[in-house]
């Protein structure tokens, strides 16, 4: 337990710092470039065996670094990355009845999932490190109000053959935790009722796809046989196994703020000020 604690520590202050200390993206850029490369390394043991896994995580490090510095294809990854989502939806459901999505499918999505959620991160973080901070802070508290109902509470599993400590209630918990967290920001920052709604459902949403997000890597690394994606974690594992709900939360909400803004619905969101 102190491990992990630890090493959550160390995580916070690398992360925060990249995030804060320069709004150049000369630390934050070069973070995520490292977590792309580690991620992408962990994605191989995933997939079925690979001739040549180092040309994958090239592959991906080279497509995800072009597409940040190219903004006119971040909106492509995003929606190509929800329509992969809402596919495995099913995918978790009927585990292990159904794998259709085993085999050379996870090359393709190892791709559009790690590139989509850099994408998203980076155009969080240019928005302002705040935007970015609370996508962080709603998946955590989320995944905290998870924990403590669904110890307390949880009797009817929610995908019993993938993540057998899941339970719905502890789902609705982190609902409510995360919907708390939404309120209060989505107060402070917007302007009138229907923006509020909109940001609240949008807050819903991204919550249960960070949940997707937790269920599909563990269903991947059920298929593969292993615990952890990784070890560079102590306490952890390894990077997706401590970003595995971020890969569908941040692409999501993404490009839900980018529907909401363009339907007019939600404000052109800037700086993290009143």
């Amino acid at each position: 337990m102190w491990q992990r604690i630890k090493t959550a520590i160390v995580l916070v202050a690398i992360v925060g710092t990249a995030m804060f200390v320069s709004r150049l993206p000369i630390f934050f850029l070069p973070l995520l470039t490292l977590g792309v490369v580690i991620a992408s390394h962990e994605w191989t043991k995933l997939m079925p065996k690979l001739q040549y896994p180092a040309r994958f995580i090239l592959l991906v490090t080279v497509v995800t670094l072009v597409s940040v510095a190219m903004p006119q294809t971040w909106l492509v990854w995003w929606a190509v990355s929800v329509v992969i989502w809402m596919q495995a939806v099913r995918w978790v459901m009927v585990y292990p009845s159904q794998e259709k999505w085993y085999g050379k499918r996870l090359f393709l999505m190892g791709v559009v999932i790690l590139t989509s959620t850099i994408t998203s991160m980076y155009s969080l973080w240019k928005l302002s490190p705040w935007w970015l901070m609370y996508v962080f802070l709603l998946v955590w508290c989320a995944d905290s109000g998870a924990y403590f109902v669904g110890r307390k509470l949880g009797k009817r599993k929610l995908a019993p053959n993938v993540s057998p400590n899941k339970s719905i209630e502890g789902l609705i918990g982190g609902l409510l935790t995360s919907s708390i967290v939404a309120f209060f920001v989505g107060y402070y920052f917007l302007p009138s009722g229907m923006a509020l709604l909109a940001f609240l459902i949008l807050a819903g949403v991204t919550t249960l796809s960070s949940v997707l997000g937790d269920l599909f890597e563990s269903m991947l690394k059920r298929r593969a046989g292993i615990k952890d994606s990784g070890s560079i974690l102590p306490g952890h594992g390894g990077v997706l196994d401590r970003i595995d709900s971020l890969l569908s939360a941040t692409p999501i909400f993404a490009f839900g703020v980018w529907v909401l803004t363009s339907w007019g619905v939600l404000p052109v969101l800037e700086n993290f000020h009143h």
